[in-house]
């Protein structure tokens, strides 16, 4: 028979269980308002915010002679423009250090001070029965939701420290990659459409961002569990396979 991975609960040096105290939930709760957003703002409480303190790389800048003119003209990015292959492949990717770096950087100084800890107490009643993942899931989960790169460097972490087995690792993947930074995309690209008029002067969307963020969210619920099935369709047929064998 094959073994599943049971979640590992923190115990102490003496084999017993170790207390949730007050400062590892102000410690979650202050994880949870750095990697969800809501301090995202260019006033000085931005320091509170991932994608804030996270910064952006700048534009790179050419000077261009025109007429016999020098024309100083930007690039969209730090990878330029024009680029293919691996070499811009590797470009993308370095783009990327930062941010994963930074984001692993933080879950450690959180963990520390029991996060963690209090976010498996708290969210596993949770998470478990509604993705099948356990409750630590909780501060990669509140991070994808703003950053693709955050949300998966932590969980990469999860899975290489053995928090979450394969199975918990796939339902999360799906959970995160529909609808992948949900509320950094939708609020930076789709929100405009609600700003629409139609010709009798009415808004041109009938919804509100609410309605709309909720659809969405429950989409990648439905994504996570749609995994969820077709791993126990996957049991299913191995355990079915083996006891359906004749012996010789």
């Amino acid at each position: 028979m094959s073994t599943q991975n049971v979640e590992q609960k923190p115990v102490a040096a003496g084999g017993q269980l170790e207390k949730v105290t007050i400062g590892n939930y102000i410690s979650l709760v202050v994880a949870i308002i750095f990697f969800s957003g809501v301090c995202a703002t260019t006033h000085w409480w931005g320091i509170f915010d991932f994608t804030t303190v996270n910064g952006s790389f700048g534009k790179l800048v050419s000077s261009v002679a025109m007429n016999g003119t020098a024309v100083t003209a930007k690039f969209a990015n730090f990878r330029g423009a024009g680029g293919s292959g691996a070499i811009d492949g590797f470009m993308f990717a370095l783009t990327l250090v930062p941010t994963v770096m930074f984001a692993l950087a933080m879950i450690t100084v959180f963990d520390h001070f029991g996060a963690l800890k209090a976010c498996r107490q708290l969210l596993t009643p949770i998470l478990r029965p509604l993705l099948g993942i356990p409750g630590a899931c909780g501060l990669a989960l509140i991070a994808s939701l703003q950053s693709t790169d955050g949300g998966a460097a932590l969980t990469r972490q999860l899975k290489d420290e053995g928090v979450i087995n394969h199975r918990e690792t796939l339902n999360f993947a799906a959970f995160q990659m529909t609808a992948d930074a949900l509320i950094t995309n939708f609020l930076s690209s789709g929100a405009v459409l609600f700003t629409l008029l139609g010709a009798d002067g009415k808004p041109a969307v009938p919804v509100s961002i609410g309605f709309c963020l909720g659809i969405l969210f429950l989409g990648k619920i439905l994504g996570g569990n749609l995994m969820r099935v077709i791993q126990m369709g996957g049991i299913t047929q191995k355990v079915s396979g083996r006891f359906g064998k004749k012996k010789e």
